[in-house]
């Protein structure tokens, strides 16, 4: 599967390559020609795209690699570090570009335009389009970051090829030059899609929360075997674009044995890799009462004077010992309360006044993913 996915990534960063020098030869003659800053600019920001179709296939390359005692998840974040590098490809050409166009407003040259150049920047544009939707399609594909950033780059060409049309046009009809104006323009559109890239990927590195939808699914798979009464605390490290580890609290009933837990959890870890391509590292185990009514009845009340409280989504992996009188339990407490801290305080000084023999135990939980 990998393999596959790094085969495409190389295949179409290979076309892109191609594509782009041509483009480039072509846009660099016309540019020369015409005296035209903007098509000489232009020339060589598809020089860059070449420069981020050969990073993209080096990263595929690193990222494909199988792990080692020193990366034992593997290489697949290069692919962030080859995005995070074509985003800075993009915003510095983008800076460039303003630089060079700044320069001629101040010191305008007069260019030249043949009916020879709006065929070759007409056709220009009509490749730009076509190798933007191909990358975008492919990476979509195989979720590949890299590629959908060049596709995007391909979009921040084609509007400076359609800016010098434009340009082009305006001069031959009024003699008038916007051409260094619109360079300005469109150099800082290039700028802010290549930080908008940096800033994403960035974002990603940092450790960004699963989406929620998936977590549902995953738990409701998890749920569903037989034995297990709830799913608690998913969280997944991310190791590269389709590479999660990650681990999971699941509440069985308090009659399991050692044996049939081991199985449960087998099946479990099993299971999600075969659907979801996420691999189980850990369950922890929480045991729910079923026998002792005082326990059933306490669980009971400690949530509800728990979750009475605003940011206080739930209360689980419950245990007590009515005749130590101690009680142990998590309880998540949502990103979005003014203060975690206090709200914890809060909720245990309460459960203390209305169970004053108890020895709380109670660990402040998050829910990653808020759900």
């Amino acid at each position: 599967m990998k393999s596959e996915r790094n085969a495409v990534i190389v295949k179409t960063s290979i076309f892109g390559i191609v594509a782009n020098i041509l483009l480039s030869g072509f846009k660099a003659v016309i540019g020369w020609f015409s005296h035209s800053i903007a098509i000489t600019l232009d020339a060589v920001n598809n020089l860059t795209d070449a420069v981020s179709s050969i990073i993209t296939m080096i990263a595929a390359h690193i990222s494909g690699k199988d792990p080692d005692k020193k990366h034992p998840f593997g290489h697949g974040r290069t692919e962030y570090i080859a995005t995070m590098a074509i985003g800075t490809i993009i915003a510095y050409a983008g800076f460039s570009a303003g630089i060079e166009s700044i320069k001629n407003i101040i010191h305008p040259k007069t260019p030249e335009y043949k009916n020879v150049m709006f065929i070759v920047l007409g056709v220009a544009v009509a490749v730009k389009v076509f190798l933007a939707l191909f990358f975008i399609n492919r990476g979509k594909k195989v979720n590949s970051d890299s590629l959908t950033a060049s596709g995007k780059d391909a979009f921040s060409d084609v509007l400076i090829s359609v800016g010098t049309i434009v340009a082009a046009v305006v001069y031959m009809i009024f003699h008038i030059s916007l051409e260094a104006y619109l360079g300005v323009l469109i150099s800082i559109f290039i700028v802010k899609a290549g930080v908008e890239i940096l800033i994403e990927t960035i974002s990603k590195i940092l450790g960004e929360g699963t989406d929620v939808e998936l977590v549902k699914k995953i738990k409701k798979t998890i749920v569903e075997h037989e034995g297990v009464m709830g799913a608690y605390d998913l969280v997944f490290n991310n190791y590269g674009q389709d590479i999660y580890v990650g681990s999971v609290h699941i509440e069985v009933v308090d009659t399991m044995t050692a044996n049939e837990i081991d199985m449960l959890t087998r099946h479990i870890t099993k299971d999600i890799l075969e659907e979801y391509n996420i691999f189980l590292s850990a369950i922890g185990i929480y045991a729910h009462t079923t026998t002792n009514q005082e326990v059933i009845k306490l669980r009971e009340d400690v949530s509800h004077i728990a979750v009475e409280h605003e940011y206080v989504n739930q209360v689980h992996g419950f245990y007590a010992d009515t005749k130590a009188k101690e009680m142990r339990f998590d309880m998540v407490i949502s990103f979005d309360a003014p203060s975690r801290a206090e709200l914890y305080e809060h909720v245990i000084g309460d459960l203390k006044k209305k169970y004053p023999d108890y020895e709380i135990s109670a660990s402040m939980d998050s829910d990653f993913n808020e759900i």
